[in-house]
């Protein structure tokens, strides 16, 4: 008999049978693809791209974004603008990885009940977003979203905001020392009408002020500071974000 016509002595069917063979053979294919999966998260760093403007947010605006988080709004608004011409023309520029790069997780979404809010930062006055978050329907008739009045009568915990900004460098946002021995300082400064603010805005260019009762912050303070930023630390006009992509 020729050798053509000799059946191969390692089959498939060989494999099935010796499980030797077959946890030898699925451990190098698992390794393969933990290898292809592992590796690019070495040179994540390098694939979002710097933006001028971008940073950390301030102790309150992070506070409020929790909020914003634990009351599923990103299930009803999304904070991802693409670039397709009807997008760009309603809600503003498309929106840029870098923006959302100390977002733990980002709120990017593909689902949209209510607008996006991408770029709603500095679209309404402080009063209005008292108003809308408190009763929704008194803006906006036709509106869906239920009424956050609550959020106006529960303060806010400063004690342990130091604490919150220590967790958020674990995970790689870079708050510095001083933002951290500052922390609570800022995050009143922030929410407290006639407050010194320079240390705030030396640290945190563009914080919104919110007009607080002048006594403890409320979450609901915490929520309209972070909606106030979102979508305002890039300035567009500046020709050096004209060419950034997604």
């Amino acid at each position: 008999m020729s050798d053509i016509t000799k059946k191969p002595r390692f089959t498939h069917g060989t494999i099935e049978r010796n499980a030797f063979i077959l946890l030898v053979l699925a451990l190098i294919a698992i390794s393969i693809g933990g290898i292809v999966e592992i590796i690019p998260l070495f040179t994540i760093e390098t694939t979002v791209e710097h933006v001028k403007g971008v940073r950390p947010y301030a102790p309150l605006e992070l506070v409020g974004r929790n909020i914003y988080v634990r009351e599923g709004c990103y299930l009803c608004h999304s904070q991802q603008i693409r670039s397709l011409r009807d997008e760009v023309e309603r809600y503003g520029h498309f929106s840029l990885a870098a923006e959302s790069m100390y977002d733990h997780p980002f709120q990017w979404g593909s689902k949209r009940i209510g607008p996006d809010l991408a770029r709603v930062g500095g679209k309404y006055s402080n009063d209005w977003h008292y108003q809308h978050l408190q009763n929704p329907q008194a803006l906006v008739p036709e509106s869906l979203m239920p009424r956050y009045a609550f959020l106006a009568t529960r303060p806010i915990q400063i004690d342990n905001i130091a604490d919150h900004l220590r967790t958020n460098v674990i995970v790689g946002v870079p708050y510095t020392s001083e933002d951290i021995a500052h922390a609570q300082d800022d995050l009143l400064a922030q929410a407290t009408p006639g407050a010194d603010v320079t240390g705030l805005m030396q640290r945190y260019p563009k914080a919104n002020l919110v007009p607080g009762n002048g006594r403890t912050p409320t979450e609901l303070d915490a929520l309209i500071a972070y909606l106030q930023v979102l979508g305002t630390m890039v300035d567009f006009a500046d020709p050096s974000t004209e060419n950034l992509q997604q």
